[in-house]
């Protein structure tokens, strides 16, 4: 549904601890890394989310979008940024964001025909 959280990604410097610190405070279980990255999913957690490598402070919420490309025209018709969507292949579409007031956030939509 259009406008539900639906993933968030927290930055840390070191995965490791910061997914030590999540198991600990509140018993998160995590999948191993995305290939290369240094990308932790959770596991059983509703929305889901990951710790990846990154500055800390890094907090990124994803918003639900029924349609990427129309909330992308929107937020920049109402004075916010949107970079142009970019490809998770098999899962879907994201693009970043910033509301009018320069809060970043990020738009995703499900499809897994994407490449």
């Amino acid at each position: 549904m259009a406008g539900n959280l639906v993933h968030f990604e927290l930055g840390a410097k070191d995965t490791g601890r910061a997914r030590e610190f999540w198991s600990s405070l509140f018993g998160w279980k995590f999948q191993p890394p995305w290939g290369e990255m240094e990308y932790h999913m959770t596991e059983g957690l509703e929305p889901g989310g990951a710790i990846m490598e990154a500055d800390p402070g890094c907090l990124v919420v994803y918003f639900d979008s029924d349609d990427i490309d129309a909330s992308v025209a929107r937020i920049r018709e109402l004075g916010g940024e949107a970079d142009d969507k970019q490809t998770i292949p098999t899962v879907g579409w994201f693009a970043r964001c910033k509301d009018s007031e320069g809060n970043s956030f990020s738009l995703f939509q499900s499809d897994e025909s994407a490449s």
